[in-house]
C-alpha cells in the first residue's frame, strides 16, 4: 500500500515535470533558495552574539559599527531577495497548477470518450462528475499548497539541522532523539489518517451520484410521493461521507497539537542540556571547532524551535497530500481504465460510382458511400458500395457471462427492409441493435454489414453509416437548429430543416419563440417529450444513413402526432435499411419481417400477414390474449 501511494505521488510529480519541463525546475530554484534564505538567520545570531560577547570583554564597542551593522545589512538584503524569490515562484506555482490542471480535464474528458458504453452502464453520472470536481480539486490543493509546503519545510529542515551539527554534535543529537518522537507519532496517525480520507473521496463521489439521481428523477420523486424514502437514501450517503471524514479529520486534527506540544518539550530539553554542558564546562564535539558557549547554546534554541515547527509543518501536509493522493488515485483509475479496442482497417469514404458500377474513391463529398477495404494479404483495395445489408448469424452474447441474454440469433436485412423486433421486456431486442453499431462486441457468432465483418470496419465509421434514435432522448443546451444537425456537422440550414420537416417537427419548431433559433437547455425541458423525440428523429434524418434505428422511436407521442410522424418516417425508411423496436403492435404492421423475441431466441418471424394467420405468440400479443413474459 505504501508503494502505491508513493508510486500516485511520482506519477502526479511526473505529470507535472512533462508539462512543464522548463518552469518547473526554475520554480523549484525559487523556493529551494527561499527555504534556504529563511533557515540561516542562526548562523548570524550566533555571530553577532559572539561579537558581544568580544565587546562585552575587551570593551571595544566600535566592533558594533564595523561588524554587526554590515551583517544585519547583508540579512536584510538576504531577506529581500527571498521576498522576492516568493513573490515569483508563488505566481509561477499558480500558473502551473491551473494550467496542470486544464491539460489533465482535457486529457482526462479525451480518454473518457474513448471508454466503452460498458463502463457508463456500470458508473452513475454523479460519481463520474465527481472526478472533475473534487478529486481535481485536491489534485490543485496537493500541487499548489502541500507538495511546496513540504519541499520547503524539508530544505528548511536539512538546511538547520546541518548548522546544528556544525555548531554542536551533543544538542543535535538532542533534537534528533525529538524528531524520532515525532516521526513514529506522524507514522502512526498519518496511516489512520489516510485511510480515512481515501473513504472519503469515495463517499463524496457516491453522494454526488445520488444527488444527480434524485434531481433528475425528481418528478418520478414527487409522482409517486418518494420525498421520504429519497431522504432516507440520501440520509444513508450522506452519513457514510459524515462518519468517514469525522475519522479522517479526528485523526488528522490531533496531529498538530501533539507534534507542537512535543517540540515544546524538546525546546525545554535542549535548554537544560545546553545549561548542564555550560555548566559542567564540557568540551564541544562539532565541525566549526568552536567551544561551548552563550553564543552558541542561544541560537541553538532558536534553531530548535525552527525545526520542531518546520517538522510539524511537515506532518501537517501530510493530510493535504494523503487526501490529493486519494483524489489522484480516483482519476489515475480513471485515466487506466481500458479504452474501447478497435482493430478495424475499412473505413467509409465519398465515392463515385459510374453506369457500370465501377466504384473509386472521391475527393471531396459527392452523397455516395462506398466501404475501403485494405486487403493486407496483396497489398489490394478494394470498395464496397454502402447499402445498408446487414446479416447476423447465430450470434450469441451476454452482458455478464454468467447470464446470456442472446442465444443463437440470426437476422437477415436486405437493403432498404424493414425488420421489427417486438417482444416483452428484456428479450432482446436493444441489445441486437446495440451489437450492430458494436456499443458491445458479441461472444460468438457473425454481424456482417454490406457482406464485410463488422469487427474489420472501424467503429466510427460504422457508426457514422447509422442514423439511431433512441427510446430516451437526450437535447444538448443549444438552439434547436444545432440540436438537429447534431446528427451530420456539416449540414446546411436547409438541410436541417428539410429533416425536421421530415420528421414532422417544422411545424411545432416555427411555433417556439425565436423558431430554429430558439435555446434548449436542461436537455430541453422547455419541450414536452414529444417534442424533444420529433427532434431527435429530425437529427437521425439529416444524417441520412443507409441504415436506421428506431428503438422506441414513437413511444412518447400521441396518436394524432403518431400519425404525422409515421408519414415523415415512411418517407425516411424509404430505400434504408430500417431496424425497429416498438412496443406499440401497430408502428410494426408494414414492417417486411418482425421478430418475435423470448428470452433472448427469435421464437418466430414473418411478416404481419404471416404471424397472424400462425396464431401463435405474435397473435395472441397483438391481439391482447397475453403479454410475452
Amino acid at each position: 500500500m505504501k508503494n502505491k501511494k508513493k508510486g500516485i505521488l511520482m506519477r502526479v510529480i511526473r505529470m507535472v515535470f512533462e508539462a512543464y519541463p522548463r518552469l518547473l525546475p526554475f520554480t523549484l530554484g525559487c523556493v529551494i533558495f527561499s527555504s534556504i534564505i529563511n533557515a540561516i538567520p542562526a548562523v548570524f545570531m550566533q555571530k553577532i552574539i559572539a561579537i558581544m560577547e568580544t565587546m562585552t570583554k575587551t570593551g571595544d564597542w566600535t566592533l558594533a559599527k564595523t561588524q554587526i551593522v554590515p551583517k544585519v545589512m547583508m540579512l536584510a538584503g538576504l531577506y529581500i531577495i527571498s521576498i522576492l524569490s516568493l513573490i515569483v515562484y508563488t505566481q509561477l506555482l499558480a500558473y502551473i497548477t491551473h494550467g496542470f490542471l486544464h491539460k489533465l480535464r482535457v486529457k482526462l474528458f479525451g480518454g473518457m470518450q474513448d471508454l466503452p458504453i460498458r463502463f457508463f452502464d456500470t458508473h452513475k453520472n454523479g460519481d463520474i462528475m465527481s472526478y472533475y470536481t473534487n478529486d481535481i480539486d485536491t489534485i490543485r490543493q496537493l500541487i499548489s499548497q502541500s507538495l511546496p509546503h513540504l519541499l520547503q519545510a524539508g530544505i528548511v529542515v536539512l538546511t538547520v539541522f546541518s548548522v546544528m551539527m556544525y555548531y554542536c554534535v551533543w544538542l543535535a543529537l538532542v533534537v534528533v532523539c525529538g524528531v524520532v518522537v515525532m516521526s513514529l507519532v506522524s507514522k502512526k496517525i498519518g496511516k489512520q489518517s489516510g485511510k480515512y480520507f481515501l473513504k472519503q473521496q469515495k463517499a463524496i463521489g457516491a453522494m454526488e451520484g445520488c444527488v444527480q439521481e434524485m434531481m433528475s428523477g425528481l418528478k418520478v420523486v414527487k409522482v409517486f410521493c418518494h420525498e421520504e424514502q429519497s431522504q432516507k437514501d440520501f440520509d444513508r450517503v450522506n452519513d457514510a461521507l459524515c462518519e468517514d471524514s469525522k475519522r479522517a479529520h479526528r485523526f488528522a486534527n490531533i496531529l498538530m497539537p501533539i507534534l507542537n506540544n512535543i517540540g515544546n518539550v524538546l525546546y525545554v530539553v535542549v535548554a537544560m542540556v545546553g545549561g548542564l554542558l555550560l555548566l559542567l564546562k564540557a568540551p564541544n564535539l562539532s565541525f566549526s571547532g568552536l567551544p561551548i558557549g552563550i553564543s552558541i547554546v542561544v541560537p541553538f534554541l532558536n534553531m530548535t524551535k525552527q525545526f520542531s515547527g518546520n517538522v510539524s509543518q511537515v506532518s501537517e501536509q501530510i493530510n493535504s497530500i494523503v487526501m490529493g493522493m486519494a483524489g489522484a488515485s480516483r482519476i489515475f483509475e480513471l485515466m487506466d481504465e481500458e479504452a474501447e479496442t478497435d482493430e478495424g482497417y475499412v473505413t467509409l469514404v465519398n465515392a463515385h460510382i459510374d453506369a457500370d458500377g465501377n466504384v473509386t474513391e472521391a475527393d471531396q463529398k459527392t452523397g455516395k458511400w462506398a466501404w475501403k477495404h485494405p486487403h493486407q494479404a496483396d497489398g489490394t483495395v478494394t470498395y464496397t458500395p454502402l447499402c445498408g445489408d446487414v446479416q447476423l448469424t447465430e450470434v450469441d452474447f451476454a452482458y455478464t457471462e454468467d447470464k446470456p441474454v442472446l442465444k443463437n440469433v440470426s437476422v437477415y436485412a436486405s437493403p432498404g427492409q424493414k425488420v421489427a423486433f417486438v417482444g416483452a421486456t428484456g428479450a432482446g431486442k436493444t441489445t441486437i441493435t446495440n451489437l450492430i453499431n458494436r456499443f458491445y462486441d458479441i461472444a460468438d457468432g457473425k454481424i456482417r454489414y454490406d457482406g464485410i465483418n463488422i469487427n474489420k470496419i472501424k467503429k466510427a465509421d460504422l457508426r457514422r453509416s447509422l442514423g439511431i434514435v433512441l427510446q430516451e432522448t437526450h437535447l444538448f443546451t443549444g438552439t434547436v437548429m444545432e440540436n438537429i444537425r447534431y446528427g451530420n456537422l456539416d449540414a446546411t440550414d436547409e438541410e436541417c430543416v428539410a429533416a425536421a420537416k421530415l420528421s414532422g417537427a417544422h411545424d411545432f419548431i416555427t411555433r417556439l419563440p425565436k423558431g430554429y433559433d430558439t435555446v434548449l437547455s436542461g436537455n430541453g425541458a422547455n419541450l414536452s417529450q414529444g417534442q424533444r423525440q420529433l427532434i431527435a428523429i429530425a437529427r437521425a434524418a439529416v444524417a441520412d444513413p443507409p441504415v436506421m434505428i428506431l428503438d422506441e422511436a414513437t413511444s412518447s407521442i400521441d396518436t394524432r402526432t403518431e400519425a404525422i410522424v409515421q408519414k415523415g418516417m415512411d418517407s425516411l425508411m424509404e430505400g434504408r435499411t430500417v431496424f425497429v423496436i416498438a412496443h406499440r403492435l401497430s408502428t410494426v404492421r408494414n414492417a417486411d419481417v418482425i421478430m418475435v423475441l423470448d428470452h433472448g431466441e427469435i421464437i418466430e418471424r414473418g411478416s404481419h400477414e404471416e404471424l397472424i394467420a400462425q396464431k401463435g405468440a405474435y397473435y395472441q400479443l397483438y391481439t391482447g390474449a397475453f403479454e410475452l413474459e
